[in-house]
């Protein structure tokens, strides 16, 4: 055959190759057009709503005072106590002990007053680890219905029966753990505190039921650990209930240096086995030795004294008082999650933006992270602010109110 036959004979197919792909490759533009405009339609529509969530550059290091795209300002968005010097000196140190992150996991069960704790890259992993682990086809799961996401990922990965109760509805609760008495082991589920309303958990009330059914009690201490209750134990220690809560995950990311890291503490047995099977530890790189440093030092400070945890319950009360007594309305009780209560999603969202204006730092919430209708602008009070940073941040909310009608 020569050389040029051989050649056309091998185009030939070759065009009909192309032929085929070429009306492959048009649909395939046509659905990623479709997509892009259906995409392009929601965006439009998020705008439209005035819900939009610009992205905020904080070009600064973290503390009381930060600077956000330029502008210089009190930092009351997230709980954070890793503006203390002896922190910031212990991150600076050369950690090279190889057993930090043992010690920090013994702190944190002396901390918790549990038996052991393991650590994580997050909280979240701590949730994704638990229940697989601990849960098997013959037990049952009962979680509160506004629990974190985490909670919720991490449940979906075990095989147990699941039934979600009424948010805090002790009724419900009894009702679903009645249905699960033919489980094996049955788990209680809840926040100590949930994030956007600032609710605590009725633990004692969760406990009482727990223990008339033969439930065990798990609590998400995220927003809780460092700061609630008398030494900063968090909801358990608050609610007088540390020794009928069975097993608490809480994370590093917040009042525990701010930085990174999660953890789970309990029962030995279930460290061990969590150590041997959760996927999220094994599978995962340890934190980074400075991380280890600075909550180790933040667990050192709160051991050592309850003067954080009571100077957090004072501004917290501080803040809600002046700003309940200016018109605003408060969800929650006695927490330093304040969600400022607006209902509309655009309000909430050009209130944030012109608090900014004020040198306040706000994030406004609404839909699909809060309820329709529940749209709110939370504030998080820290153990960084002072009084004056308080004082200034229900000032700059008062005229922000005046401006757009919410307040006299």
């Amino acid at each position: 055959m020569s050389l040029g036959k051989a050649a056309r004979n091998l185009v030939t197919p070759a065009r009909g190759v192309l032929r085929s792909s070429a009306a492959a490759l048009n649909r395939s533009y046509a659905a990623v057009a479709e997509a892009r405009a259906v995409l392009e339609n929601e965006l439009d529509t998020i705008r439209a709503a005035g819900t939009w969530k610009g992205e905020r550059i904080i070009t600064s290091k973290q503390g009381p005072q930060i600077s956000v795209d330029g502008s210089r300002g009190s930092n009351c968005y997230y709980i954070c106590n890793s503006y203390h010097f002896e922190i910031v000196f212990k991150e600076q140190q050369n950690l090279t002990s190889k057993d930090l992150h043992k010690n920090l996991e013994q702190k944190l069960a002396q901390f918790h007053e549990r038996e052991d704790c393991i650590l994580y890259a997050s909280c979240f992993d701590a949730n994704a680890g638990l229940f697989e682990v601990l849960l098997g086809p013959d037990d049952a799961v009962l979680s509160d219905e506004l629990n974190h996401a985490s909670i919720i990922d991490g449940i979906r990965l075990c095989r147990a029966k699941r039934l979600r109760y009424k948010h805090m509805d002790l009724n419900d609760l009894e009702i679903k753990l009645k249905e699960a008495q033919s489980s094996r082991m049955r788990l209680v589920v809840t926040d100590g505190v949930f994030s956007m309303d600032g609710d605590v958990a009725p633990l004692q009330g969760i406990c009482d039921l727990a223990e008339q059914y033969g439930a065990m009690v798990f609590i998400d201490e995220c927003h809780a650990t460092g700061f609630l209750g008398s030494r900063g134990r968090g909801t358990d220690e608050l609610l007088g209930v540390m020794d009928r809560v069975h097993i608490v995950n809480s994370t590093l990311g917040k009042a525990l240096g701010g930085a990174a890291g999660g953890y789970t503490v309990g029962p030995k047995p279930l460290i061990d086995l969590l150590r041997q099977r959760s996927r999220p530890y094994l599978f995962s790189n340890s934190l980074p030795p400075p991380v280890v440093g600075c909550a180790t030092k933040a667990v050192e400070l709160l051991l050592a004294s309850n003067e954080i945890a009571q100077s957090m319950t004072a501004k917290t009360m501080r803040f809600r008082n002046n700003m309940t007594k200016a018109g605003f309305t408060i969800a929650g009780s006695a927490h330093p999650i304040c969600p400022v209560m607006l209902g509309d999603a655009r309000l909430a969202s050009v209130m944030a933006d012109d608090m900014l204006k004020f040198g306040v730092y706000v994030i406004g919430f609404s839909y699909p992270v809060v309820p329709k209708g529940k749209a709110r602008i939370r504030v998080q009070i820290s153990a960084a602010h002072t009084d004056e940073d308080i004082d200034r941040c229900v000032d700059a909310f008062i005229q922000t109110g005046r401006k757009h009608g919410v307040v006299s």
